[in-house]
């Protein structure tokens, strides 16, 4: 019997330590994690802003003396050098989902889709689009991390659309121990071949020409999400719109 007892003890002593051992590599990618945010944010940007400044400068200057050719050469290093600082700046906001998140608390949707709309006034304006909502819950939820979920789906639904207006809806359903958000557009679709493939940083399905972007704005909402503890899908046919769906735990409010 006590040999029994005095092995528990000594299992669950090295379960703790090995739990120690778990906590202290996870605060050290952490730390690795910010130190690559402020390389990200600083260092890196830095050489590339020099590269399109000078090419710039060049172009303005030179533009009389050079052939069609080289302007053409000139415009292809700006665009490049353009494009990796917002692909920088795309991973920096992605490395800051896990770095920069808040504690979890109740926070009501309705309130977080209204500074939405807000900061997405003119976008809508522009697009001429129509944005809905029925009653939303409390979740718990980081809100600031929610504003930028709702944000990059909306702002996607008012960017990929057909020749009809934009048109948006979000509703919320009770499913179990937490809520299922769904953001409906009447947008061009999705091939159902790549509904797993948009949540992929960098994965685009239309040139940038057609739709600019960095193509991380769905891997940011897949993040954020999936530190709420919850999921993230698509239902859509390509030509027929698509329905985003996410779930977050549910605040203690189970009324809508």
């Amino acid at each position: 019997m006590l040999l029994t007892i005095a092995r528990d003890l000594t299992e669950r002593r090295r379960a703790d330590e090995q739990i120690k051992h778990v906590i202290a590599d996870l605060s050290r990618s952490n730390e690795e994690l910010q130190l690559f945010a402020y390389i990200a944010s600083h260092d890196l940007q830095e050489p590339l802003r020099m590269v399109a400044n000078y090419m710039e400068l060049l172009a303005r200057r030179y533009q009389e003396q050079l052939d069609e050719r080289a302007n053409k050469y000139i415009t292809y290093a700006v665009d490049g050098a353009t494009r990796m600082q917002e692909m920088i700046e795309a991973l920096l906001t992605y490395s800051r989902v896990g770095i920069q998140g808040k504690p979890l608390e109740p926070v009501e949707l309705e309130k977080v889709l209204e500074a939405v709309l807000q900061n997405l006034r003119i976008t809508i304006s522009e697009a001429n689009a129509e944005i809905t909502f029925g009653a939303l819950p409390v979740a718990m939820a980081d809100r600031g991390q929610l504003i930028q979920l709702f944000q990059n789906l909306i702002a996607n639904a008012l960017k990929f659309h057909g020749e009809e207006a934009p048109n948006v809806h979000i509703a919320a359903e009770l499913e179990g121990a937490e809520w299922q958000i769904a953001v409906s557009d009447n947008g061009i679709g999705i091939d159902t071949r790549h509904a797993e493939r948009i949540f992929v940083m960098f994965q685009r399905l239309h040139s940038r020409r057609d739709y600019p972007g960095t193509g991380i704005g769905l891997a940011i909402c897949k993040k954020i999400v999936e530190r709420h503890g919850g999921r993230i899908w698509v239902e859509t046919r390509s030509g027929k719109g698509s329905t985003f769906y996410f779930t977050l735990p549910t605040g203690g409010d189970k009324t809508v």
